[in-house]
């Protein structure tokens, strides 16, 4: 019988598909736990339907690995990877701490513990929404962020010069958090507000093994991230960083996964660059968003899902070394309207070193820029001889598009009104 692996996952990831996928290249049968019982993903639907934020969820989870025990556990995103941690540690398999997987999907908690430990992050203070702003905005320096406590995707990040365009801020974040619905109270009621930290940005995806963080890539960002919104866009690797400079940066994200108790399974971390040295932005317990994944096979050999799922069920898959560079473009949202059509995306195609192009909004569809949205048009992936012609193809390829949007028109009823 082929060993059986729990998939924890929200109805909506976009990650899962991916993960089944793999699992099917490791011959490791798949039992994914969500609440979409109506998905088209016939593996979803067919699976343990259970309300994942149900103090219930974990008594449920076990009864299915009493029926037919579980050898590895992998959560998908950041609203799940406290429950598989949980699951996880009951059974005595591959786990983070669930404090430490809390701590990692919480912006709050996660600066504090980091500030504790002594590593680089932003000042920072939490806002109170419920509490008069003014003077709560006064105690930190401007130019600062704000953001929500747990969102991720830039989803809500904003960057304010003046106290007016703070208090604007934090009633549009606001807002923001309103329509997410969110349980939790304290997530739901307050803010992070912290220190604009300049310098060039990288992102870094990892996987640890009892504490001890391998890196599979370090992506340079090239496009600058000042605000006032923070859409990310080109990550491009190996990174052109100095040597030491990538040295400091592994050594930073090391240093931030013992400080917050990560432990085992994927890490995704964002650092900047800053005069003072690295400074964290974000440590995550899971992968990187997006069919932004694709690019660990560039330098690892393997797809980025296989990686986790050969780790969490005990197997261990050796990185091929590749040569050259590659990168991905997150074709950003730029206007809101109704995505009419894209045009230019088949000689997007023909641009030497560009190998795929893909959308993924429909014709149709409302498009919602940052910070309200969520999403990209699409993804470009590119592969080249140095990581400058990796990031040249894909801004050609980006400037053949046009990009056709028309307005969105909504529709009052005035019925009654006098």
């Amino acid at each position: 019988m082929s060993p059986r692996l729990l998939l924890i996952a929200p109805p909506n990831s976009y990650r899962t598909t991916a993960y089944l996928a793999a699992a099917l290249q490791r011959h490791v049968d798949v039992l994914v736990a969500s609440e979409g019982k109506h998905s088209l993903v016939s593996e979803i639907a067919g699976g343990l339907h259970v309300d994942l934020a149900s103090p219930d969820a974990l008594d449920t989870l076990l009864q299915a690995n009493r029926e037919r025990p579980f050898c590895g556990v992998v959560a998908t995103d950041d609203a799940t990877v406290e429950l598989g941690s949980r699951i996880a540690a009951s059974l005595g398999l591959p786990h983070n701490p669930p404090r430490a997987a809390r701590y990692s999907q919480r912006k709050d908690l996660s600066r504090q513990a980091l500030r504790d430990a002594g590593v680089g992050v932003p000042d920072f203070r939490v806002i109170d929404l419920a509490c008069p702003l003014s003077a709560q905005l006064r105690s930190l320096p401007l130019p600062a962020v704000l953001k929500p406590l747990s969102l991720s995707g830039s989803r809500g990040v904003i960057r304010v010069d003046t106290p007016a365009q703070a208090v604007a801020a934090c009633k549009r974040i606001g807002k923001i958090i309103a329509d997410e619905r969110q349980q939790d109270d304290r997530v739901a009621g307050h803010l992070l507000m912290e220190t604009f930290v300049p310098g060039p940005e990288v992102a870094v995806e990892g996987l640890l093994r009892e504490g001890e963080l391998a890196v599979l890539a370090i992506f340079d960002k090239p496009d600058p991230l000042d605000g006032p919104f923070f859409e990310e866009t080109y990550y491009i690797t190996p990174s052109r960083h100095a040597g030491t400079v990538q040295q400091a940066i592994v050594a930073c994200v090391q240093a931030a996964c013992r400080a917050l108790g990560l432990r085992e399974g994927p890490v995704h971390a964002e650092l900047r660059i800053a005069a003072q040295g690295c400074v964290i932005m974000e440590v995550a317990a899971r992968t990187i968003g997006g069919e932004c994944a694709r690019l660990l096979r560039f330098g690892t050999g393997h797809g980025l899902e296989e990686l986790v799922i050969a780790h969490a069920t005990g197997q261990f898959l050796a990185p091929v070394p590749a040569s050259g560079a590659a990168g991905v473009l997150m074709m950003p949202i730029e206007q809101a309207g109704i995505l009419r059509r894209i045009e230019g995306i088949a000689a997007a195609r023909a641009v030497p070193g560009i190998e795929d192009v893909s959308i993924a909004i429909r014709e149709g569809y409302e498009l919602q820029p940052l910070p309200e949205g969520g999403s990209y048009l699409g993804f470009m992936f590119a592969r080249a001889a140095t990581a400058g012609d990796a990031e040249a193809a894909l801004r050609t390829a980006f400037a053949k598009l046009n990009i056709v949007v028309a307005p969105l028109l909504r529709m009052q009823d005035e019925r009654g009104v006098s």
